[in-house]
């Protein structure tokens, strides 16, 4: 696959996923305004996986849309990290990822802003004040839960503590020559900066930085967990249920 058309789709699967995965909290968040916020987020990395999706089409060439790329690509055409794929029923854990992910896209897209490819200029450009909020958002409840009773202090620990091991998948190095281009922005120049950004906040919610063992990943080169092809499952259903349906 082209390192362009690959670099492309790893972010918009990143922002494809996590948002399917946010989707299951409507109905389910702790308070009505939580439902609301979380579908909020939810959207704004759906806005940002739609563009990334239609871009990486018109670089692939073969007349595939957005639809046809998140619909009807198979388990191991996805390029997502695992972080994002986990299953996140534990409201700490969707805090604890969310905090990780949106400092992470706020270092990406900040680093994007002057890419070469215009698309990815024009996305970051807009993603960048989505994700300050999204960055709030996650500041907020992991400061209030991790500072707050004992039980809510040891869960949100524990959530870190499970979705540490996921983390370094995210600065996965690039491709030399796209970094070069100017095209892509190399993860590896802005990992200390994503991870005192959530050091700042752990310190602040009286937790710990984990120390756990970093799990191997895969997701770049189309290897996932268990756990992803339920969610693709689930994400693709109605569409293969009915091809070629319009609403």
């Amino acid at each position: 696959m082209d390192a362009h058309l690959e670099y492309v789709l790893g972010l918009a699967d990143d922002a494809l996923v996590s948002a399917q995965r946010l989707g299951w909290w409507i109905s389910r968040a702790p308070e009505l305004e939580e439902d609301v916020a979380l579908a909020n987020i939810g959207l704004d990395q759906l806005g940002q996986a739609r563009t990334l999706l239609a871009h990486a089409g018109r670089l692939e060439g073969d007349g595939r849309g957005e639809d046809d790329l998140a619909y009807w690509r198979d388990e191991r055409e996805f390029r997502c990290v695992h972080l994002v794929e986990r299953p996140q029923t534990d409201f700490g854990v969707a805090m604890a990822r969310l905090l990780v992910f949106a400092c992470y896209q706020a270092e990406l897209y900040a680093a994007l802003l002057g890419s070469a490819d215009e698309t990815l200029a024009g996305v970051a450009g807009k993603a960048v004040k989505e994700v300050a909020y999204h960055v709030d958002h996650a500041h907020h409840w992991v400061v209030r839960l991790g500072d707050g009773t004992d039980e809510s202090h040891a869960r949100m620990q524990g959530a870190l503590d499970a979705e540490w091991p996921y983390v370094d998948e995210l600065f996965t190095p690039v491709d030399a020559a796209l970094v070069e281009a100017g095209i892509a922005a190399d993860p590896t120049a802005f990992r200390s900066a994503v991870l005192e950004r959530v050091a700042k906040v752990l310190d602040e919610a009286t937790l710990a930085v984990p120390e756990v063992t970093s799990r191997l990943g895969g997701g770049r080169r189309g290897l996932h967990t268990e756990d992803f092809g339920y969610v693709v499952a689930e994400m693709q259903h109605l569409a293969r249920s009915h091809p070629g349906a319009r609403w």
